[in-house]
């Protein structure tokens, strides 16, 4: 009961304005037929996520992979960003032409990154990384930030196409305004924390009465 009360209580935190947040999960193992390898487990995404909070104007970027980054393999992290104009249309010819974008995040395995010039250090956690990035580093060409366009390709270099292993999400992009759909789900969710509050209450004071 009380994780289901954190859960709608951080929804209610989302649902009043404060931060904007979306994930999408990937499924393991899912190489691009165009990746000429390793499949190193920490080139798989298994999950993707993007916050943007207003009260710091900060986006975090966050990813998951199929096993622990390791720095000693080759391989890196661009995270593609639509901030309105999104002119870069380069990856048709491998079955991923709605990834668009004018900027990109390159996120080293030992956490270094950098965007449009700007150093940021992403943290580095097992098989995770998260990396806050001011609004002043991407700003906006015609979107709102919480309407601006992510995804995520671990390549093993930046010389071709061949090199990308994956793309999070698969030929799309990824805002951190959830879709209708999700908003209805955690309002869903949060209707069932609601209701089975309630249910206890009636039946902690059916047993009072009893």
């Amino acid at each position: 009961m009380r994780k289901l009360l954190l859960v709608a209580g951080a929804i209610l935190t989302l649902g009043a304005g404060a931060a904007h947040a979306n994930t999408v999960t990937d499924p393991t193992g899912d190489f691009l037929a165009s990746f000429a390898g390793p499949d190193d487990p920490d080139l798989d995404v298994t999950s993707f996520t993007v916050n943007y909070d207003f009260g710091t104007s900060t986006f975090m970027v966050g990813a998951t992979f199929a096993g622990a980054i390791n720095a000693a393999k080759p391989g890196l992290y661009v995270v593609g960003v639509d901030t309105g104009t999104g002119p870069i249309r380069p990856f048709g010819g491998i079955g991923e032409p709605n990834v668009i974008f004018n900027q990109a995040l390159v996120i080293q395995k030992t956490g270094v990154g950098v965007v449009s010039g700007h150093p940021f250090t992403a943290t580095i956690t097992g098989d995770s990384f998260t990396a806050l990035i001011p609004l002043s580093f991407l700003p906006s060409t015609g979107f709102k930030p919480q309407h601006y366009g992510f995804n995520l390709w671990p390549r093993t270099g930046l010389g071709n196409s061949a090199q990308i292993a994956d793309f999070s999400p698969q030929n799309a992009l990824l805002s951190p305004t959830p879709e209708p759909a999700a908003w209805a789900l955690m309002l869903a969710g949060f209707g069932l924390a609601g209701a089975s509050l309630r249910r206890r209450r009636a039946l902690e004071a059916a047993a009072a009465d009893a």
